[in-house]
């Protein structure tokens, strides 16, 4: 029994070496499940760390994602918009108040749409208005499109209308030229129409004696006047005054002048300019006969013809020639 209770000394030396390499092992096992731990924990950590950058980059790549997408819809609409306007522009020279209040309003649009593009820390919700902005700045510019089309529309037919009229014009002012050509050559026509007629022309020489009588003589010396008488005649003219004028011309090519019966010149359509001896007004009546005499007064007749014309309306309506001899009496 004593000897079970005490250990040998040959068991004991042996006991403890085993007992220290137990701790040993135990101490290493407990260092490596630490180190693995540690281990561990440091790649869970740097794993969740790339997974919330990754979380993180990806967020920011869709953010500016949806950026520069918005602000290209922005430019497409800022596009649209000026090739209406200027379109618009073109086809009204004066814009409505309906037309300046929906300007204004695509301006304060734009505006905001700018403020919030360029602001480089606007927020997904200021994106989502600027969003909601250029859709609403889509259907004013859809609204413009529409306008401009029917503008068009409109210029198109004003512009048929518009040739239409000038052709209506060019014809009307044509028509006009030639109603003003006949008008003026009916008036001519008339006028050379009222012209009167002369007839039974006659040149009656005359001596004038010392009693008052008058009387017919066949001697050029013996001559104190020339009596011209004649008859006129018109059924167009109207009745009303009129002047006769009356050119005699003597045998030397000179025509009898005199400032008591006020001569001049007178103007005629076919010889020109011409004196004229006498201007005879007379009273006419439409439709009627009458017959002018007047007398042409001389200090001296000389032998040889005296030639008499009528004018009336710078046209010559008549002639007449009278011969005076020396000597002898009237041919």
């Amino acid at each position: 029994m004593a000897d079970t209770n005490y250990p040998s000394a040959s068991t004991t030396p042996q006991s403890e070496p085993q007992r220290n390499k137990s701790s040993k092992n135990l101490a290493i096992g407990l260092l490596a499940a630490g180190l693995l731990g540690t281990w561990g924990y440091f790649l869970y950590d740097k794993n969740q760390s790339g997974e919330k950058q990754q979380i993180v980059q990806t967020q920011s790549d869709n953010y500016m994602s949806q950026r520069d997408s918005i602000r290209s819809m922005y430019e497409d609409a800022e596009i649209r918009l000026d090739s209406i306007t200027g379109a618009n522009n073109s086809l009204q020279g004066e814009k409505t108040a309906l037309q300046s209040s929906l300007q204004k309003e695509i301006e304060s649009k734009k505006a905001e749409i700018r403020k919030i593009l360029n602001d480089k820390n606007a927020t997904v919700a200021q994106l989502e208005r600027a969003k909601t902005l250029i859709a609403d700045l889509n259907n004013k510019i859809s609204g413009l499109e529409a306008e401009v089309t029917r503008l068009q529309g409109e210029n198109q037919e004003l512009n048929v209308a518009n040739t239409g009229l000038k052709q209506e014009k060019a014809d009307l002012e044509t028509n006009l030229s030639t109603a003003e050509a006949e008008k003026t050559e009916l008036a001519q026509t008339v006028d050379i129409a009222s012209t009167f007629s002369a007839s039974n022309i006659q040149v009656t020489p005359i001596n004038e004696k010392k009693n008052g009588k008058e009387k017919s003589t066949t001697t050029a010396k013996r001559v104190d006047k020339l009596v011209v008488s004649f008859d006129v005649e018109n059924r167009i003219a109207k009745s009303g005054s009129a002047d006769m004028y009356l050119i005699v011309t003597g045998p030397d090519g000179q025509v009898i002048t005199s400032s008591a019966m006020g001569s001049s010149t007178l103007n005629t359509r076919e010889d020109g300019d011409k004196a004229f001896t006498a201007k005879v007004p007379i009273d006419y009546t439409q439709g009627k006969r009458q017959n002018v005499q007047f007398p042409i007064p001389q200090t001296d007749f000389h032998t040889g013809n005296y030639k008499v014309e009528v004018y009336h309306n710078g046209l010559k309506i008549g002639e007449g020639v009278r011969s005076l001899k020396k000597g002898g009496l009237f041919s």
